[in-house]
């Protein structure tokens, strides 16, 4: 397993956290920025960069957008997901149109997976 640093990808993070997705901007300045868990974005971890952590909750939220449903974009999910989770991370995997068209409703669910991943 790699450290879950890697000082290589801070660089290309920082760009990522300058040019977010409408989706994550959404998410991020009217949901996960106040939240009362804290969230990081756009985190290192290990050889991946997730959109959204939260050490406390040992979550990750993924956007994805329609390259993720794709046959290669399902594989390197799979793939990057069994890695993050073997740091004992939940990974919630939100489709954008989901953030487009039911907002309130991926705010609520997210708010029950984080307060049920806060008491495991």
């Amino acid at each position: 397993m790699d450290r879950k640093h890697n000082k290589s990808l801070v660089p290309y993070a920082k760009e990522l956290r300058k040019n977010m997705t409408k989706e994550e901007r959404h998410l991020w300045y009217d949901f996960l920025k106040d939240y009362p868990v804290r969230f990081s974005r756009q985190k290192v971890l290990g050889k991946y960069i997730v959109d959204f952590y939260s050490a406390s909750a040992k979550i990750i939220i993924e956007l994805d957008g329609s390259q993720h449903f794709e046959e290669a974009g399902q594989k390197y999910d799979k793939n990057r997901d069994e890695y993050l989770k073997e740091y004992g991370l939940n990974i919630i995997r939100i489709p954008n149109n989901e953030i487009n068209e039911n907002f309130d409703g991926v705010c609520e669910y997210l708010d029950k997976e984080i307060k049920q991943s806060l008491h495991r």
